[in-house]
């Protein structure tokens, strides 16, 4: 079906700018209206198939009033990750409440939300699917995240529980790599933690999937991972981002992970033990049945995907997010 109208929140974002290009190269019919509180970065966002940018902020949900009104689908991106406990609170959860009832008052049809593995908490974690792990978040971000996917489902909502996205524009991810092998400059225990990565283009090729797809993909509710079904091997990643001149060459030791953990501690740095577990261990979550329903590909996985963010991640190197 062409011609919907997508309402889009968080499209300025990394993850949301990506949604908008992929809902105009699919579907150049949608007409798009793009919420956000900033200004749009790229002409994408500002303005898809003739759609409009709408300023309002899930922190203000008076702002919210109407921007749902006469449209087909929701994809609500948005949402802080940042440590401000406040702000998670009031964006990820109060702000996702009041954007679902507006999406209800309207009589949305489909509605697509982006959520995160994080709210299973600390692992490990080793192929789980989606109703075999109870969430056990521990920051404040994770937490509300995980608050905020009640309003979802309560509205007959899919959640997409993504794993770590790489690609242009990533802040964290390769990021946080860098902080930590600089100050662990060793293979982390084998290098034999596996974990849940997704490019951020084959994420979007997977919301867009579920936001205009037919049969199973329209069907589709509840709670789904969204991320490549194959575990990625943490020295395949680091191994990667080396070939692309993104790390320097690792030093031919390889280190337990109580030593790993010693050398965190000890060198300055903006990653956390918490953190660096999440990166280096076991955290892989099934998505294969998701790819299915969405009755699209998964692509060549995202280890393939790094050479065209090899630059960005050249440039930003171990900078903390922000």
């Amino acid at each position: 079906m062409t011609g919907r109208q997508v309402v889009v929140t968080g499209a300025t974002g990394f993850i949301g700018s990506a949604v908008l290009r992929r809902l105009a190269e699919q579907d150049p019919g949608a007409v798009a209206r793009v919420v956000s509180r900033t200004q749009a970065r790229d002409a994408y966002a500002e303005v898809v198939g003739g759609g409009r940018r709408v300023g309002a902020d899930l922190a203000d949900p008076a702002s919210l009033h109407g921007v749902c009104e006469g449209s087909d689908v929701l994809l609500s991106l948005a949402s802080y990750i940042g440590p401000d406990a406040g702000r998670c609170e009031a964006v990820n959860v109060v702000g996702t409440a009041a954007l679902m009832a507006e999406a209800r008052r309207a009589g949305v049809r489909r509605i697509v939300h982006l959520s995160t593995c994080a709210v299973y908490g600390p692992g490990p974690h080793r192929g789980a699917r989606e109703a075999e792990l109870t969430p056990a978040p521990v920051s404040p971000a994770s937490s509300s995240r995980l608050a905020g996917e009640a309003s979802v489902l309560d509205a007959g909502g899919l959640v997409l529980r993504a794993g770590l996205v790489l690609g242009p524009g990533d802040r964290w991810v390769v990021p946080a790599l860098a902080d930590a092998f600089r100050r662990v400059p060793a293979q982390w225990d084998g290098g034999a933690g596996t974990g849940s990565f997704v490019d951020v283009d084959d994420l979007a090729r997977l919301v867009v999937a579920f936001a205009l797809g037919d049969g199973a993909a329209a069907a589709a509710k509840g709670v789904l991972h969204a991320h490549y079904p194959e575990p990625v091997r943490n020295r395949d990643l680091m191994d990667a981002l080396t070939g692309h001149g993104v790390l320097p060459e690792r030093p031919a030791v390889d280190w337990p992970w109580a030593r790993c953990l010693e050398a965190l501690d000890r060198a300055p740095g903006w990653v956390s033990e918490r953190q660096f577990t999440l990166l280096a261990r076991d955290h892989w979550y099934r998505a294969d049945a998701t790819w299915r329903l969405a009755g699209i590909e998964p692509g060549p996985g995202p280890l393939d995907r790094l050479g065209r963010a090899a630059r960005w991640y050249r440039d930003r190197g171990a900078l903390p997010p922000g």
